[in-house]
């Protein structure tokens, strides 16, 4: 099987009300272990992956592969979003500069779902000089102060679940400003393909954790464990559903050349301090989804020994999960 060489990349930071980000916690629970600022926000990190694949690939000049994970919120968004989220202005695109990778070098790009914190950095601001790639013809389209954007990663196919697709080109979500047009609709367009005609844009069908006729008991588990409902989207990278956030959310596996299983979490458990079963955002779709999900993703963790990447963990994103003898489950910091 294909490995892959991988590094957290920190995407810039955000901050989110702490209230929303823990649901139906009370405050004086969540209030011992986070803190907060004069707002009532608490910090953020966009946590994204660069992977490279551990051989050259003789199609691509003899390099690695690489494939980035998620992408940040970017730097669309007007003055007053950006206050609100007290963003700092750092990329994903700088990120990845800095690992000593040129945008144009990313060939595949991953995410776990649209919200713009996780794919708002999949096209940015054109910049003095530049041609846009797309521009938003109605309003309401754009994320910020200007209609025109280009194509942060150039030669890179997104791939996401269609289910999430779908869910984002009709806005479906509990947010009313999250699924933004200017970093959706520009993958879609027949006139925007890649090299040779290729389409920028790959939706994946993968199996349902449970029938969709029917609702799963609060801890009940799937049938088929989680490697059967994994979709290889790439050789050695598999997707696989975690609905609850979203409908089509998705996690994202791989082995690294050490033998280690590297699980991508999505929202289920955006930090450490998510752990609990019922610790989950108030901008969930589905709550007692995710805590359904949350369940049978910490067990298959903690049988399978992954090692786990939080995606908006501000401290060490790289995590174990282990049994507790009181039947839930714990995390162990790891070395990223």
């Amino acid at each position: 099987m294909t490995t892959w060489k991988w590094k957290v990349l920190r995407a810039g930071s955000l901050k989110l009300d702490a209230g929303g980000m823990f649901g139906i916690i009370p405050r004086v629970v969540w209030s011992r272990s986070v803190e907060i600022d004069d707002r009532h926000r608490m910090l953020l990190s966009h946590n994204c992956l660069l992977l490279e694949s551990s051989e050259s690939d003789a199609k691509l000049g003899d390099r690695p592969r690489r494939i980035l994970i998620e992408a940040g919120t970017g730097d669309k968004l007007g003055a007053k979003m950006r206050d609100i989220f007290a963003l700092d202005g750092r990329t994903v695109e700088t990120a990845v500069t800095e690992a000593g990778v040129s945008a144009g070098q990313i060939d595949h790009t991953i995410v776990t779902h649209l919200h713009f914190d996780h794919a708002g950095g999949l096209t940015r601001r054109v910049r003095a000089g530049e041609t846009p790639d797309w521009s938003a013809t109605k309003p309401g389209a754009s994320s910020g102060d200007s209609p025109d954007v280009k194509f942060t990663f150039p030669n890179a196919e997104l791939i996401v679940q269609r289910r999430e697709w779908v869910d984002a080109r009709n806005n479906d979500s509990v947010m009313t400003k999250t699924y933004y047009r200017d970093h959706i609709l520009p993958f879609e367009d027949e006139g925007l393909t890649l090299g040779n005609g290729r389409p920028r844009l790959r939706l994946i069908d993968s199996p349902k954790p449970f029938p969709t006729n029917r609702k799963p008991s609060r801890d009940e588990a799937p049938k088929a464990p989680t490697e059967e409902r994994m979709s290889e989207v790439l050789p050695g990278i598999f997707v696989f559903l975690v609905p609850g956030h979203t409908w089509g959310q998705q996690a994202i596996a791989f082995k690294d050349p050490a033998g280690n299983k590297v699980v991508f979490a999505p929202d289920v458990m955006p930090t450490v301090h998510h752990v609990g079963q019922a610790y989950s955002l108030a901008y969930d779709v589905e709550p007692f989804t995710s805590m359904v999900s949350k369940r049978w993703f910490l067990e298959s963790a903690a049988e399978e020994d992954w090692t786990l990447v939080l995606d908006h963990e501000p401290g060490n994103p790289v995590q174990k999960v282990r049994r507790t003898e009181k039947g839930w489950f714990e995390l162990a910091p790891q070395d990223g």
